[in-house]
């Protein structure tokens, strides 16, 4: 089968950008799958090259479509048509079988670029976006009409979709996936003084998660933060094994990939229920999961995980557990493919899996 994902915004080259991790991680996983995978996301760098093949296999495709710097949402509007026609050509020299579109720019382009072809197009809405943009609702609605299929982060964006009118039975959710080869328990541990260390991992919801974290810095001796979201990826495996427990309390949360990161570590986690954390965090079992809000309940509850090694020590292993049962890039690319052969409309003299 061949793929084309289409992130018109956040390139998988680019570790930073959470949309970008998470078709990484899925173009990752199809690829070791045998799968043919082709990337487009918009040139955004002068001296990016047209193509580039990827260590993981896939490739990724520069598409000229506004000048080669970054824009933001609203500016790469302008440049839809032009991205649109770069995938028109394209596809008609070498089709795709299915087309996975991320975010909504990119479903407008696909769904356009691959009109006259009729390739099918699953479409992944992740989250909320720059909500200012006039275009983005009339186009969501295209998107939601025109679509094959629908995939969210989590089950509260499926909900959302739900609610909004797409189709129950078009809707699915396929979660962010985490490399259990890179973030494992075994490896080097970032060396440090021997205080009790509390990682922070993705952002924190400034009004609660910051004060909460000050409140266990002020009441408890020998305590040291430290800020994973500044490590880079390479060395953030080090920085997690180091832990004695981890923090995810961020405001909003569309893939959970932090708090994955650190249970593929067998490190213990405290995270707020907002969006993916919700899928990702099994409260009590995984770790723990209070309500979102709370900088009180949070301290509390950090203190008291720090304080119970035994408790520790059980969410670190169901927390490993987790991670390889459900969100390992082998099960999302079999995910991923379950729909895609739903969708996809044979043609013959294709290539299929690549031996």
């Amino acid at each position: 089968m061949r793929i084309a994902m289409v992130s018109a915004q956040a390139s998988p080259l680019v570790e930073s950008t959470a949309q970008g991790a998470h078709v990484a991680e899925l173009c990752a996983g199809l690829s070791a799958s045998r799968y043919e995978v082709v990337v487009y996301t918009r040139r955004a760098d002068p001296e990016s090259p047209d193509e580039v093949r990827t260590a993981e296999g896939y490739d990724v495709v520069h598409v000229p479509a506004g000048p080669a710097h970054e824009l933001s949402e609203k500016a790469l509007v302008e440049h839809l048509a032009d991205f649109a026609t770069f995938l028109a050509e394209r596809w008609r020299l070498r089709p795709p079988d299915v087309v996975h579109a991320h975010h909504w720019t990119s479903g407008l382009v696909s769904l356009i670029g691959g009109h006259r072809l009729q390739v099918p197009v699953v479409h992944c809405c992740h989250g909320a976006g720059e909500a200012h943009v006039e275009q983005r609702s009339d186009a969501e609605t295209l998107i939601a009409r025109r679509a094959a299929w629908i995939t969210a982060t989590n089950s509260e964006e499926a909900t959302r979709l739900w609610r909004s009118g797409a189709r129950r039975t078009q809707v699915s959710v396929l979660p962010s996936g985490v490399d259990s080869a890179l973030f494992t328990p075994d490896g080097p541990a970032d060396v440090h003084d021997g205080r009790v260390r509390v990682v922070v991992a993705g952002e924190l919801d400034p009004a609660e998660g910051s004060a909460a974290i000050g409140a266990v810095l002020s009441t408890m001796d020998h305590v040291e933060l430290v800020d994973a979201a500044a490590v880079p990826r390479g060395d953030r495996p080090a920085v997690l094994r180091s832990a004695d427990v981890a923090v995810c309390a961020p405001a909003t949360e569309a893939y959970g990939t932090a708090a994955l990161e650190v249970m593929a570590c067998g490190v213990p986690v405290v995270a707020t229920a907002v969006g993916a954390l919700n899928d990702v965090v099994l409260p009590d079992v995984t770790g723990l999961l209070l309500p979102p809000h709370d900088g009180r309940r949070l301290a509390r509850s950090l203190r008291s995980l720090l304080a119970d090694e035994t408790l520790g020590e059980q969410f670190s292993i169901a927390g490993r557990d987790r991670v390889l049962s459900r969100y390992s890039r082998r099960r999302l690319a079999r995910e991923a493919l379950a729909v895609y052969e739903r969708v996809a409309t044979p043609r013959r003299g294709r290539a299929g899996r690549v031996c």
